[in-house]
């Protein structure tokens, strides 16, 4: 299936991109004040990339995937705008450790489209 291969791509872009938030924001906490200017459009992106991979896995449940990519894909959304709603208002004791539920969540699941469970309907 196209939508899956296209779902794949997405979800690993998506996965690479979360995974530079934390270290954006280690090398803004050591110090660093360039790593927070690039740490909110970084953020920004992730979640449009997390909108992408909502159409996408739409596209491909309607298409005979399964239900879970589709429905994974909207939570981690939902997560992710709350995720920068806290970072705006510096509410780091939410917004910490929901990105690292998210890191794990998007990663979790970018390995899980790899996997041959996902190419199954």
């Amino acid at each position: 299936m196209m939508s899956l291969a296209v779902l794949r791509l997405v979800a690993v872009t998506h996965a690479a991109a979360i995974c530079l938030q934390p270290i954006l924001a280690g090398v803004y906490l050591n110090g660093t004040g360039g790593a927070q200017r690039i740490h909110e459009p970084v953020g920004l992106a992730v979640a449009a990339v997390a909108t992408i991979q909502l159409l996408v896995a739409t596209i491909w449940w309607r298409s005979g995937g399964r239900l879970t990519a589709p429905l994974v894909s909207l939570l981690v959304l939902i997560g992710e705008s709350v995720q920068i709603g806290m970072g705006y208002s510096r509410e780091l004791a939410l917004h910490l450790p929901l990105g690292i539920a998210l890191v794990g969540a998007v990663v979790g699941f970018a390995v899980w489209t790899r996997r041959q469970q996902a190419a199954s309907s």
